[in-house]
């Protein structure tokens, strides 16, 4: 950093984050299968830090001290303050599922059995599945030193054997065997009574049989490891060749990478790790001690055997009723921008953009970036749709979102078999973006309508991912938008100037740069200044400078930010005016806001980019402002919802506590649940004031026809009530006056 200001790792804050993912597994307000819920996506995460991140330090660590000496850190010291902290991490895992999560099962009648606490029945049912199920995918070895050394699949679980012989000397020896997670279910349900619903995990199974698979040897003991591989597919830095064949050899190398970590159950003796080590050849860095059970991202498997009570109250997507109602989709666009906010809102008026725009005669051109889409896609189906009925459809498809790459590679490949146009990622360069574009001829001249959103294009995390998306009419800004994928489809136009939009690679970053200066320009001068911003990450260092510049100059800045935080809040004399909070609750906060208070008059953005330097410098990102008034309002009281949570929302700070942050002078505040309420409420004013205005007309006819009304299902008998909303309603009012 240009001063000695504090400064958090990127990787020391993700994994502070990962933190905040696993006390959601020992909240004790969270319900027990959203517990188990949380240690899978806690494990995942983990999993994937370790075949990226982690990777690529070990790389680094391992290049040389010319290479290190250009760093701006020390890889090997951050390896072993990671491994420090994860290990602390994990001990608290396996406690909150082995002292919490097991025994809350059982008290609901769910009984996680291992094999020593199976019955007689149990013992041979599990045989059986041994047998029939288990055994045609089972590849027993035993090891030796030097001479028989297995390769690992990646991420695979394997069971490490300690065995001796029966009938030679008291030679012991060691054998591994794979457990097939990946072809069979992790949990099994056994024989059980009407009153207990009884599983075995796979791993157990495999226990049990072991003995079978070497007749000649006595079981010692036997233990669970599971070796990670380098995932990174070192491509973002090519400039020449064809990239996508590229992509291709390096999805098939992906498996079979240098390990980044070997995992292993911690009762495992000191002289079996060394083993493994020398066997496996990894180093003391590459170590990685967990509890009995690993790949527990598995734990999306476990069966919820329809017991509601113990997940989430139910909150179904709301419908957007001005797009969804409507006859005249494109219209009712033009007449205003709409904003949907999902997963509270349905996903449905997205994908009526696309298949409105499919079958529409009037409709010419079709324009849509993807970074991720799901494996089954109205939108793509669409797409391909569009180009048999006679238009004109472009994608440009970015093929190094990791770990979707093969999945964008074959719907590229799909889509050109259709028919459409795609174009293929920039070498050295990512398209994150998430926009779209449609040409209609209509009777006053051709008009464009667009879709700019915080989150991708993808029909299955838009029930997960808080996002925003507009649609609009706008022509500040669908021409701007138009001039996005003409660079997009032809790599010309960099001389473009955009003055709505910001754009990665054309004004974002010196965009954003000017919006700080001018407040903290304001400040000096003695004006209301301030700046909000909501994002996943923050750890462009010339961005921090300046947002510590601007709270020592006085500007008061707020900050939620999910994941990654390098800044550090609250530090006296350098970020005293500056506060950050993270909340972490059932939907993954991904939307991104920015609002600049600019002396009252305010601009407020959503994007596509958080503040890092990878979104800053090298990607091309869409930054769209908010003009409509309406609009500007929702997404504020967005903001101060949120702002205001006292039941999900932790403190960031230098030392990373994670402390919940409360306040106990006012009702507890869940935003996410208040958002929800906040939008259903939304709904029930705009059909009163829609069956008000139809009822004005009816009576301003002088002969009314009347016909039976279309009643709409009555709201409050789909979705929960909202609590305590009497008694909040004067918070809120507080807080941005009434809804």
């Amino acid at each position: 950093m240009s001063k000695d200001y504090p400064y958090i790792h990127r990787d020391i804050s993700w994994l502070s984050f990962n933190e905040r993912v696993l006390q959601e597994a020992k909240d004790p307000n969270v319900p027990l299968l959203e517990k188990v819920k949380f240690l899978a996506i806690y494990s995942s995460n983990l999993n994937e830090f370790f075949r990226v991140r982690v990777a690529n330090h070990r790389n680094l660590f391992r290049s040389g001290k010319k290479t290190q000496r250009e760093l701006h850190y020390d890889p090997e010291a951050l390896l072993k303050q990671i491994q420090k902290i994860v290990n602390v991490q994990q001990e608290e895992f396996s406690r909150i599922f082995e002292k919490e999560v097991i025994p809350e099962l059982k008290v609901h009648g769910i009984y996680l059995l291992r094999r020593e606490e199976l019955d007689d029945i149990q013992k041979e049912y599990i045989s059986g599945y041994f047998q029939n199920h288990i055994l045609p995918y089972v590849q027993p070895a035993l090891l030796v030193k030097n001479k028989i050394k297995p390769f690992l699949n990646n991420a695979a679980l394997y069971l490490m054997i300690h065995l001796k012989d029966k009938e030679g000397p008291a030679k012991e020896s060691y054998a591994i065997v794979n457990i097939p997670s990946d072809d069979l279910p992790r949990f099994i349900e056994l024989p059980s009574s009407s009153k207990k619903k009884c599983l075995i995990m796979l791993d157990d199974v495999m226990r049990h049989s072991v003995s079978w698979m070497f007749p000649g040897y006595d079981i010692i003991d036997t233990y669970s490891i599971k070796l990670t591989r380098d995932a990174e597919l070192y491509i973002d830095d090519e400039f020449s060749g064809d990239l996508i064949d590229k992509i291709r050899k390096s999805l098939q190398k992906r498996n079979v990478g240098p390990a980044s970590r070997l995992v292993y159950d911690h009762e495992m003796p000191q002289e079996l790790v060394s083993y493994l080590q020398e066997v496996l050849e990894v180093e003391d860095l590459d170590l990685l001690s967990e509890g009995r059970y690993h790949n527990n991202f598995d734990f999306f498997q476990f069966p919820d055997y329809g017991l509601s009570h113990l997940k989430n109250i139910p909150l179904p997507p709301l419908p957007y009723y001005p797009l969804e109602d409507t006859d005249e989709f494109f219209k009712s666009i033009e007449e205003k921008d709409h904003l949907v906010h999902v997963p509270y809102h349905s996903y449905s008026s997205v994908i009526r953009f696309f298949e409105e725009a499919a079958d529409d005669p009037l409709v010419t051109h079709i324009k849509i970036v993807q970074y991720r889409v799901a494996k089954e896609s109205r939108i793509m189906e669409a797409l391909q749709r569009a180009v048999r009925t006679g238009k004109q459809v472009f994608a440009f498809i970015e093929v190094k979102a990791r770990f979707d790459e093969e999945a964008n590679l074959m719907w590229g490949e799909r889509l050109e078999k259709a028919g459409v146009q795609v174009k293929y990622s920039f070498p050295g360069l990512k398209v994150h973006s998430k926009a779209a574009l449609i040409r209609r001829l209509e009777p006053s001249g051709p008009k464009m309508y667009a879709y700019l959103s915080t989150g991708n294009f993808h029909e299955k995390t838009a029930k997960l991912y808080s996002d925003f998306g507009i649609f609009t009419a706008d022509p500040r800004l669908v021409n701007e938008v138009a001039r996005v994928f003409s660079y997009l489809e032809t790599g010309h136009g960099k001389e473009d100037k955009f003055d709505h939009l910001l754009v990665g690679q054309f004004n974002l970053r010196p965009a954003l740069i000017e919006l700080i200066k001018k407040e903290i320009s304001n400040a000096q001068e003695g004006k209301e200044s301030g700046i909000m911003l909501k994002m996943n990450s923050i750890q462009d260092e010339e961005m921090i400078d300046l947002l510590y510049e601007a709270s020592q100059k006085g500007v008061p800045v707020k900050l939620i930010i999910r994941g990654i935080c390098s800044l550090v809040p609250g530090v006296e004399g350098v970020s005293d005016k500056i506060e950050a909070i993270s909340i972490v609750d059932r939907y993954l906060e991904h939307s991104r806001v920015f609002v600049f208070h600019n002396e009252g008059d305010e601009k407020i953005f959503l994007s596509s980019a958080d503040w890092m330097v990878r979104n800053l410098s090298h990607r091309i990102e869409t930054v769209f402002p908010l003009y409509q008034e309406d609009i500007r309002k929702h997404i504020k009281d967005f903001l101060n919802i949120q702002w205001f949570d006292n039941v999900k929302s932790r403190y960031l700070d230098e030392a990373r506590l994670n402390k919940y942050r409360t306040d106990t002078s006012e009702l507890p505040i869940r935003s996410q649940h208040e958002v929800y309420y906040y939008i259903k409420r939304m709904n029930e004013h705009f059909l009163s004031s829609s069956h008000e205005e139809m009822q004005s007309m009816e009576n301003a006819k002088p002969n009314p026809v009347v016909e039976p009304p279309v009643e709409k299902p009555a709201e409050s008998s789909q979705h929960p009530p909202d609590p305590g909303v009497k008694q909040k309603r004067t918070f809120w009012q507080k807080v941005f006056g009434s809804f």
